[in-house]
């Protein structure tokens, strides 16, 4: 069935489904996409309508509906974007592709884009609260500080050494909103003396809330040797057993760090196996540790070892890590190419 829409002039854009009302993604054409733009850009499409509009162009891209390279064009779109919810569900989205391109040889690219993206929102909400802002401007603060310091920008990492540094000795503290954004920025650009620093927090905190942020920061470290010790922590005394898979979680952002942590979860599946067999846990730390790999080869690996080691608990989960795998194998074979010449174009 054909639908014309009547009256819309040659430069004119027509955004479908209104207010995502409808249960259905939406796909435009190149040419549609690119008149859709300014209306990104000066927010003249409502804030729900973005957010749609960038989801649906991540997931038709994903089933190889859109090309990546479309989906990249709308996104540069959004750095004047000032919305929590719409740059929440974006950088979800974007780390969804990041963990993709970071086995390619033009991930560095790809971090110089999202430095690029977010710099300019970075700049508008600074480090500090401003009078009247809402808690979602100081929640939108910490998710665009820590995605620029997970991309290497270094202007926010040398900033977050030294709010670390002073909130270590105790001289002044981070507000709560900001303190993962740092934890994680400091880790990923430091080393072992800013490893053991956040430990010594971890040990003098009183209330969980703390404990747990800063748990599930350490495995942000890119050293082999400290993400080994951050796994093998996470088994300790010092952990509880439920929180457990968010330490193993947390070390997956990387490439490395993904590896190291199927590795372990190998090693100890015998323990892990027996203290979370019946409960959500355990689909939640095969999850973590297993959908982000794209290649047929980690695929047969991960089926092998479950035929082997049954966990019918988290039968469901298995298939879909390895369906994830599969459709990021695609995706990158697909577009890998494309992306990288607009990259670095």
């Amino acid at each position: 069935m054909t639908v014309t829409v009547e009256n819309v002039k040659p430069n004119e854009w027509v955004k479908l489904n209104p207010g995502l009302v409808g249960l259905y993604r939406t796909r435009y054409s190149s040419n549609m996409l690119d008149k859709l733009l300014p209306a990104i850009k000066d927010k003249t499409i409502p804030p729900r309508d973005r957010l749609g509009l960038e989801n649906d162009l991540f997931a038709l891209s994903r089933a190889g509906e859109t090309s990546a390279v479309d989906v990249l064009k709308v996104v540069e779109a959004f750095s004047g974007e000032d919305n929590y919810t719409v740059w929440s569900d974006l950088h979800s989205n974007l780390s969804e592709l990041a963990g993709m391109l970071q086995y390619t040889d033009f991930y560095d690219d790809f971090k110089a884009f999202g430095r690029k993206l977010f710099k300019p929102i970075a700049e508008k909400l600074g480090w500090d609260p401003k009078e009247g802002e809402s808690h979602l401007d100081a929640m939108l603060r910490g998710l665009v500080m820590g995605r620029l310091g997970g991309y290497g920008e270094q202007s926010t990492v040398e900033v977050a050494r030294k709010r670390f540094e002073v909130h270590a000795n105790g001289s002044s503290q981070l507000p709560a909103d900001l303190r993962s954004a740092v934890y994680r920025t400091v880790l990923s650009n430091g080393g072992e003396q800013e490893f053991e620093t956040l430990l010594k927090l971890f040990r003098a905190a009183d209330l969980h809330e703390e404990k747990e942020r800063i748990m599930r920061s350490l495995g942000a470290v890119k050293d082999e040797h400290l993400i080994q010790k951050v796994l093998e922590f996470s088994l300790s005394d010092e952990i509880r057993s439920q929180d457990t898979p968010f330490v193993i979680g947390g070390t997956c952002g990387s490439k490395v760090g993904r590896e190291l942590a199927w590795k372990f979860v190998q090693d100890k599946w015998s323990v892990l196996h027996d203290r979370y067999k019946g409960g959500f846990l355990l689909a939640r730390l095969i999850k973590s540790t297993t959908e982000s790999f794209v290649t047929d080869d980690k695929a047969k690996e991960i089926e092998a070892f479950f035929k082997e080691n049954p966990a019918p608990a988290a039968e469901r989960t298995i298939q879909q890590s390895l369906e994830n795998i599969q459709l990021s194998k695609t995706w990158l074979q697909r577009d890998q190419d494309a992306i990288k010449k607009f990259l670095k174009g």
